[in-house]
């Protein structure tokens, strides 16, 4: 410094008055440079989740933290991210913010074949008009189609919906046309089912389907062969048989570690076992071991396959379901199931933790279809968010045989972001209000 002062002292009034203005010439340069890197800051962010609760099983996060999306992806979760560095600012507080909900069992082919049930048919349902307003950004249709028609399913609704379509293809060629059809041993090829999905469409089947088979256990059996020919897991509606057929047959020697068993809490025993034995009410010992085999106990609710009488006990006595799913269409959409966050609330009042139930909503479904891309806020994933409000009151929620449960917990979708973009806004919190003045 002392070598520093001399030198400005050697030098020449004039030399002097030249290094100084080179000096302040050069300091608008450097602020400008840095008003420039903060403008480019304030661009990089999207939207910023606010002051949330973030329930991230993938990642263990289950904390007050702030979301930022730019690009539509996630682009950080941290605490206090700097409002400064966003387009839009969503308060969020008192929140709970989790990843996009998965809906593993769905029946979206919506269509218009007066004969048809689910594949193509009027049974089915618009992804996008039941999705967002729970929490769903991924539904996965559960069989509806079969490798004849899947194209058809593809361009009609894959194609067109802003929701995340995937699918398991049925092991059927017609898919789920109807009943008899079904039947149809002769229309179940594992090569041609295996060929779709891994020649053609691997990124959007995720597994074969097996459903609404009356006879042995042939169907299951050309399931699984098509799930080892494409690796994928099998899900398999286990529950019109008539005799009713052995589940531990099923799942001990059938089904392979990985591949699911839907309807898991159905109560039909005239056509399909139960898991909870109703002379005693206690889960069968060979359900835990199938559980520890790897065997994946979906919910399945739907319009008939989801008893009180059977999730109930088992619960209780800790068969807890690996994966949480509607199987919506129209038969259960406004009768007991209603929808994906009606569901999940209803496994909050039969005991499981908030995390639980978003754990079995994302990240465990994500991995049972082999995606570990979805159910996660990791950075660089896309960016599906759901928001929920944690409602306390006095609640009903009812089964398939419209028997009702109180409760005094119940979930609500506030926000959904889809790829990043907000396509579901319940109490309008990400909106200017509409006499704000221009800022």
């Amino acid at each position: 410094m002392y070598h520093q002062k001399n030198l400005f002292k050697s030098l020449p009034g004039p030399m002097l008055i030249a290094f100084l203005s080179l000096l302040i010439s050069l300091v608008p340069a450097q602020v400008l440079q840095a008003q420039a890197n903060a403008q480019t800051q304030v661009q990089t962010i999207d939207i910023l989740l606010k002051g949330g609760h973030v329930i991230d099983p993938k990642n263990n996060i289950d904390a007050k933290m702030d979301v930022a999306i730019s690009g539509g992806k996630i682009a950080q979760v941290a605490p206090d991210i700097p409002t400064g560095s966003a387009k839009k600012v969503v308060d969020v507080s008192g929140l709970y913010v989790v990843p996009g909900i998965i809906d593993m069992h769905a029946h979206v082919f919506y269509g218009t074949d007066p004969g048809s049930y689910l594949a193509n048919g009027h049974d089915g349902v618009a992804p996008d008009a039941f999705s967002f307003r729970a929490g769903v950004t991924t539904v996965v249709d559960a069989g509806s189609s079969g490798w004849r028609n899947f194209r058809l399913f593809k361009a009609q609704t894959i194609d067109r919906s802003q929701t995340r379509v995937l699918a398991f293809l049925n092991i059927v060629g017609s898919g789920m046309y109807g009943r008899f059809e079904e039947q149809d041993v002769t229309d179940m090829n594992p090569v041609m089912t295996a060929n779709m999905i891994k020649k053609l469409f691997p990124d959007i089947i995720v597994g074969v389907k097996a459903a609404h088979y009356w006879g042995d256990f042939t169907q299951v059996d050309l399931a699984v062969k098509a799930g080892n020919l494409a690796d994928v897991p099998v899900m398999v509606d286990f529950g019109e048989h008539h005799p009713t057929n052995s589940i531990e047959e099923l799942f001990m020697k059938h089904l392979r570690p990985g591949d699911i068993f839907t309807h898991a809490y159905a109560n039909g025993p005239t056509e399909r076992e139960t898991i909870v034995d109703n002379n005693t009410g206690k889960v069968k010992p060979f359900v835990f071991e199938a559980q520890k085999r790897g065997i994946i106990f979906d919910v399945g609710h739907g319009g008939g396959a989801f008893s009180w009488q059977q999730a109930i006990p088992a619960i209780q006595q800790g068969l807890l379901p690996n994966t949480i799913s509607t199987d919506l269409h129209t038969a259960s959409m406004n009768s007991g199931m209603k929808d994906m966050s009606n569901l999940m609330s209803k496994f909050l009042n039969m005991g499981l933790s908030l995390q639980e139930v978003i754990l079995r909503s994302t990240w465990n479904p994500a991995n049972t279809i082999k995606r570990p891309d979805l159910g996660n806020l990791s950075v660089g994933s896309d960016a599906d968010v759901a928001v929920f409000s944690l409602q306390k009151g006095d609640f009903g929620f009812l089964d398939v045989r419209k028997t009702k449960l109180k409760g005094t917990e119940k979930l609500e979708a506030e926000l959904t972001i889809r790829a990043g973009k907000i396509v579901w806004d319940l109490n309008g919190i990400s909106a200017p209000l509409w006499n704000a003045k221009p800022e």
